[in-house]
Order: structure tokens, then C-alpha cells, then sequence
């Protein structure tokens, strides 16, 4: 019975595996593995995937948003996804994966600053892809389709006259609502100064409720599709994203440029370069270097900031105390499974399936740190 369970569930659930390695390194620095041992768990959880025909649950969430944040501009983070999303692609068919038995469970994830380019990201990159997934690789009509989620832009809030942040949220939802996105995460306005409050999300969410219940021309298609501008931006990107895909071809692909740090390297300069232009007043922003209200527009300090409180703490450690305690023989046994599996090359992440119903989080890190290594920056 659990077995047959287990296998109509694992067919049927949603979601999606946040796990890109590739812009984790170039972007947010949260890498606790090796960028190699990574790769293999991410090929793991794709090849377990396909073994037990998971087909809602996306394997990864390949991410441009924290590469924007981090401070790309939109190019940049269109180019240095799509190209991490190809690295994938390659690694997977080096495993004996088949294009078609995987490609339909990547999905995508970027940002939507205020840029115009930001009005065609994901038509171009729906554009880019299909003709890989067409021409080079073979993949059949649903691998062609480009699945991706949009974040408004969080680097594009600011602390000064707090309250437009919902003004520039929702042209940005408007972006990505008329570019026929998958989904829509719209951004509180208060998340530029601290965790956001059920005040400021229900308003974030209102920002998508009035456009898509309100709003009559989101209602249609898109009424800029076939417009100079959309037409003429969408191939100017187009263009600008093959010319960076041969700055990273130069430099041995994507993981060759990741030696050199040098995706990281150049969301650094774009994201000094935006911040020179904000500060000397070139880049207007509204209330913050420009248009200042008659009280000089002052930086707005949280009424509350969110944290959880000592019982809350002090309930999670004990109850870590009492998982570890009541599984220890068990998670001896599976944390040595696990081992096993990453030595001799088996899959992982089947074993993880079975290990996470008895282990903590730590002590599966602390068991694949002696197997796979802890990440080391190349200097």
C-alpha cells in the first residue's frame, strides 16, 4: 500500500527544487558542496525524476533573479540563465539522460527590473531556447517550451518614500503579466527595509489581483505584441544575449568562465556601475535622487522587523534534540547509505528520499561534507 502510494503521489505533486549550483557560485554565495559533487546531486534528483516519472516537480529552478539582484543588468542575467540552463542540459545528456525525458521538467527564474529590456525577457528567452531545444538538440514540442517565473525586482526598491515601491512593482508585474509569464511573485513594498508585513504582502498581492481581475487589457493578449518597439527590442536583446553567449565560449563555457569568476566579476562592475549612476543623479529615481519631497524625501526606518521570538528558538533546538535523539541508531544507518552512494556512484538523492524521514538537515550536510567536500572559492 505505501508503495503504490508513494508512487501515484510522486506523479502527481507540484513544485520546484531551488538547487542551481551554477548561479549560486556566480551570484548568491550560499554553496556548501563543491560546484562538481553539486552537479552530480542535481543529476541525481533529475535521473530519480525521470525513474519515477515526476513530472510537476520541476528538478531546478534555473535563477537570472539572484544574479540581477546581486547586480546584472538585464542581458547579463538573461545570458549567464539561459547559458547555465544549457550547462545543465549538456551534463544531463553526458549522464545518458534523453532530452525530452527532462528538458520539460527545467523551469526558469527571473527578474523584472524597470529596464525596457526587462518588457521582452521572456519572450526572448522562450525564442533562444526553442531553437536549441529544435535545431541542436532534437527535443520535442514540450521540451521546446520554456517554463519561467518572474520576481519583480526587490534591488529596485528603496527606503526613501517608501510608498512608490508599489508604484514600480506593479508596472514591473505589468511587464511581466503582458510578456506572458508562468507565474508572478510581486515584491511588499517594505522589503527594503525589513521583513515584509501582512499589511504590505496583502497589498503586494492586491498589485496582481487588481491587474488580472481589473485591468482590461491584461485581460487580452498582449496589445504591444507586433509594436516597433517590442519587435525592435526583442531582437536587440536577442542579439546582445549570442554575443555574451560568445564572451563565455572564449573563456571555455560556462564552467571555465566560473575558474576566472568571470560572471561574477561582471555582475560586479554592472552592479558598481548602477550604483554610480543613482548616486550622481544620471539614473533618476523618483524620491530618491530626484524629485525629493519638501521634507528631503528621508530614508523611512520599520515599524516592526520580524524575528521569531526565544520559545520559537528554543522549541526548534529541542525539538532537533529529540529527532536526533530518538533516530540515532536509524540515521547512523542511513547517513551511511548515503556515504555509500556518492563513493560507489549509485544515486543519491534515493537515498536522501529515505534518509530525510529520520535525519536533520545537518546531519546529512556534515555526512556529504566527508564524502564531497565544502565549497572553496578559486582565488
Amino acid at each position: 500500500m505505501y508503495a503504490k502510494i508513494k508512487t501515484d503521489t510522486l506523479r502527481k505533486f507540484r513544485g520546484t527544487v531551488q538547487a542551481d549550483i551554477l548561479k549560486e557560485d556566480q551570484a548568491q554565495n550560499t554553496c556548501i558542496f563543491s560546484t562538481e559533487f553539486a552537479l552530480r546531486m542535481m543529476g541525481d534528483i533529475q535521473k530519480y525524476f525521470i525513474d519515477h516519472k515526476v513530472r510537476n516537480f520541476y528538478s531546478v529552478s534555473i535563477s537570472g533573479y539572484h544574479i540581477a539582484e546581486a547586480g546584472a543588468n538585464p542581458i547579463s542575467q538573461l545570458a549567464f540563465t539561459l547559458a547555465n540552463g544549457f550547462t545543465y542540459v549538456e551534463y544531463y545528456l553526458s549522464r545518458g539522460m534523453h532530452i525530452d525525458d527532462f528538458a520539460p521538467n527545467l523551469s526558469f527564474f527571473f527578474s523584472n527590473g524597470i529596464d525596457p529590456e526587462y518588457a521582452v525577457i521572456g519572450r526572448v528567452a522562450r525564442r533562444i531556447w526553442a531553437k536549441a531545444m529544435k535545431l541542436k538538440y532534437g527535443g520535442n514540442e514540450r521540451s521546446q517550451m520554456l517554463k519561467y517565473h518572474i520576481q519583480t525586482s526587490g534591488r529596485s526598491l528603496h527606503a526613501q518614500e517608501i510608498d512608490f515601491n508599489d508604484i514600480r512593482t506593479t508596472l514591473q508585474a505589468l511587464y511581466a503579466i503582458y510578456d506572458n509569464c508562468n507565474s508572478l511573485h510581486t515584491n511588499a513594498y517594505d522589503e527594503a527595509i525589513t521583513t515584509p508585513t501582512e499589511e504590505s504582502v496583502r497589498r503586494a498581492m492586491a498589485i496582481q489581483l487588481i491587474i488580472n481581475k481589473e485591468f482590461g487589457l491584461a485581460k487580452n493578449e498582449n496589445p504591444m505584441q507586433g509594436s516597433f518597439i517590442n519587435e525592435e527590442l526583442t531582437d536587440l536583446v536577442e542579439e546582445a544575449v549570442y554575443a555574451e553567449f560568445d564572451r563565455l565560449t572564449e573563456r571555455g563555457g560556462v564552467l571555465g568562465a566560473m575558474e576566472t569568476m568571470y560572471q561574477r566579476g561582471k555582475i560586479q562592475e554592472e552592479s558598481l556601475y548602477y550604483e554610480t549612476l543613482k548616486h550622481d543623479g544620471r539614473f533618476p529615481i523618483i524620491g530618491v535622487n530626484t524629485f525629493l519631497s519638501s521634507k528631503g524625501s528621508p530614508t523611512v526606518l520599520p515599524r516592526e522587523v520580524i524575528r521569531a521570538t526565544s520559545e520559537e528558538k528554543e522549541y526548534q533546538i529541542q525539538m532537533l534534540k529529540e529527532l536526533n535523539k530518538g533516530n540515532s541508531k536509524k540515521s547512523v544507518e542511513l547517513m551511511e547509505k548515503v556515504q555509500d552512494a556518492a563513493v560507489q556512484n549509485k544515486n543519491i538523492f534515493e537515498q536522501l528520499m529515505e534518509a530525510a524521514k529520520y535525519c536533520s538537515l545537518g546531519e546529512i550536510t556534515h555526512s556529504l561534507f566527508e564524502v564531497g567536500g565544502q565549497y572553496r572559492r578559486n582565488m
